[in-house]
């Protein structure tokens, strides 16, 4: 109805009718207006109640103090903390005193007693060493064939920039998200090496098709693993939002990135394997996975019961996520417990999950927790069956989050093989953390000709 109509020419019908019409218009309107200011009651989501990351939650203001003030004062330590000695110093300097330095009287070493002992550490010079290697040949008076003499490992013709630069460069890009340009800087201002933005794509490239080996490696020992977990997150290629995939467990770690967030990246990388545990959240293409049972990751399940809370359901999630947080505190003491206390405390949490399903919520939030829970109540605790099967999918998490500084400090990546590169790095060096190695030694590993990540030592 764009105008009023004139009232005096209506029927007391179509007086009625109006009058019922703009009734129900007002009705609606109203429900609206109610719907509208209830939603800003809702709690924010942050860290603490949700998915949300930690980067996008509000932080305080923290009151001043030493620390917060106007003025910042440099911390001293505390008493009795310190740098410890190191256990094999190159050099030890023994400072004894001859002469008194209040009165210039002569003194004794005797005399003297041991007042401090500390360490002073510096870092030698940094200087590229050149190998220059001169390679000869020549023709066989036997066969008549030209012949070249072999050189060894490590020194074949190509690129000038051996394994412990290409080594280095990468885990400085891929590890600590340094651009080309800085990178190129360092390089020649820190080690004296000149090498251009040019050759360190080149270098990249190479370091690619020799990691897709030990990829390869990883990926087989992930395709008879007999509990996987995974997780996802997005990631800019070309100036367009792809996925990243990550796939682990306490042996490996494979991510990948694909223009699909859907379950066939699941397909591809797993091919026909079939493990027995899938550990995830409850994201819908993670429930396409293709293992015999699942573990739903309990850190989400509570931060959504927090959420919930606060958004005022008092009757289900207070007890839900009381119940997850008890499986947590049994989990922890696990080890300690008898198989048979193990089984009546895992019973006893199916009876108080049946309880809070028998609940009648009104909140809408809490409506939706426990319509949830009822469809994955086969899910929630396989971990306590299992000591092999974590109650959570934080390592996934944390597995997947140098993706996520990497893409907000470089933007994303310009180009399909940096991509699969930036995926091979964050496997090797993921995997190698599994097996006690450090991101750069996991590198070192990885790009050596006669060494494989799971070598021991």
């Amino acid at each position: 109805m764009d105008k009023l109509p004139e009232l005096e020419r209506l029927s007391e019908s179509e007086k009625d009718a109006l009058i019922a019409v703009l009734w129900a218009e007002v009705q609606r309107l109203k429900a609206r207006l109610a719907a509208l200011e209830a939603k800003p009651h809702e709690p924010r989501k942050d860290a603490h109640n949700s998915s949300v990351p930690p980067s996008h939650t509000t932080k305080p203001n923290l009151s001043p103090g030493p620390r917060t003030g106007t003025r910042r004062e440099a911390s001293v330590g505390r008493a009795g903390g310190g740098r410890p000695l190191h256990s094999d110093p190159d050099q030890v300097i023994v400072a004894k005193a001859k002469r008194c330095p209040h009165c210039g009287h002569g003194v004794s070493e005797a005399g003297q007693s041991l007042q401090a002992v500390y360490d002073k550490i510096e870092v030698p010079p940094v200087k590229p060493i050149v190998t220059r290697v001169e390679q000869y040949g020549g023709r066989c008076a036997g066969c008549g064939q030209p012949y070249v003499a072999p050189v060894p490992v490590g020194m074949e013709p190509g690129t000038p920039f051996g394994a412990s630069i290409q080594s280095l460069a990468t885990y400085l890009r891929d590890t600590h998200a340094i651009s080309y340009e800085r990178l190129s800087a360092l390089f020649a201002q820190v080690c004296g090496v000149d090498i251009s933005e040019g050759a360190l794509a080149n270098l990249f490239r190479r370091v690619k098709t020799r990691l897709d080996d030990r990829v390869e490696e990883i990926l087989t020992r992930l395709r008879s693993s007999r509990l996987i977990c995974s997780d996802e997150t997005g990631a800019r290629v070309n100036g367009r939002t792809q996925g990243e995939w990550v796939f682990q467990n306490a042996e490996v770690c494979v991510p990948v990135i694909r223009p699909s967030r859907g379950h066939g990246v699941i397909q591809e990388i797993l091919g026909d394997h079939r493990p027995t545990i899938w550990v995830s959240a409850l994201y819908s293409a993670q429930k396409h996975h293709p293992a015999e049972d699942w573990q739903v990751c309990l850190a989400h399940q509570v931060r959504d019961c927090q959420f919930a809370l606060e958004a005022g359901d008092t009757v289900f999630a207070p007890r839900m996520r009381a119940v997850f947080l008890r499986a947590f505190a049994i989990h922890k003491r696990r080890d300690i417990l008898a198989a048979s206390t193990l089984y009546q405390y895992r019973c006893d949490l199916r009876r108080r999950v049946d309880r809070c399903l028998a609940l009648q919520p009104t909140n809408p939030h809490g409506k939706r927790l426990q319509k949830r829970y009822a469809k994955i109540l086969d899910h929630l605790f396989l971990f306590l069956e299992d000591a092999t099967i974590p109650p959570t999918n934080n390592a996934s998490e944390q597995a997947i989050r140098m993706s996520t500084v990497f893409r907000k400090v470089t933007n994303g990546f310009r180009s399909d093989w940096g991509r699969d590169l930036f995926a091979a790095v964050r496997s090797v060096v993921n995997t190698g953390k599994r097996q006690g190695l450090s991101a750069y030694q996991a590198l070192q590993k990885a790009l050596s000709p006669v060494h494989s990540l799971f070598d021991p030592g």
